[in-house]
């Protein structure tokens, strides 16, 4: 009878840890996503390159922007010209997006206004979710999908990855 129990202990013990490494690991990176946050808000481009990964952000960007254009409808000509066309055009695109003020409107799609301070790393903490391969990504909702994705580089979290629609990077 106490059998099964004592194999129950060893498995609580273990879920308990790997949620308190989840929730340390979130912790960790909200620092790093505030400040990140705050210079979004204040248009800083220095604190806002030291935490951005601009290489590997920009190659998801341009995929995406590339991958748009490929399913693009129109004659073979078209789509041609699109494929030909389309890395210069997405490459150029995402010079322009991973910037301050284009990400302004994401900060803003998840309540961040400029007008009010900050959320602390607490509050952020509860918006990030750890993933499986040690990157933590933001969500708008506690089950929601990702949108933001952050990488812990060289002891920073950076942003790394943008899940959400392009459209909302406009301007």
């Amino acid at each position: 009878m106490f059998k099964p129990l004592r194999l129950l202990i060893p498995l609580a013990l273990a879920l308990t840890l790997s949620a308190c490494a989840g929730g340390a690991q979130r912790l960790d990176a909200a620092g790093d996503v505030h400040t990140l946050l705050t210079a979004i808000r204040d248009g800083d481009e220095a604190t806002f390159d030291r935490h951005v990964d601009r290489q590997a952000l920009r190659a998801q960007i341009e995929a995406r922007i590339a991958a748009e254009t490929a399913r693009a409808g129109g004659s073979d000509e078209m789509r041609a010209l699109g494929a030909l066309l389309g890395p210069a055009i997405a490459k150029a695109a995402s010079e322009q997006l991973v910037r301050p003020q284009v990400f302004r409107g994401v900060a803003e799609y998840y309540g961040y206004d400029a007008s009010q301070p900050l959320p602390g790393r607490v509050a952020i903490a509860g918006s990030l979710k750890a993933l499986d391969d040690g990157r933590v990504c933001a969500t708008r909702e506690k089950d929601g999908p990702c949108l933001l994705i952050f990488t812990q580089t060289e002891g920073i979290w950076r942003l790394s990855g943008f899940e959400g629609d392009i459209d909302m990077l406009r301007r």
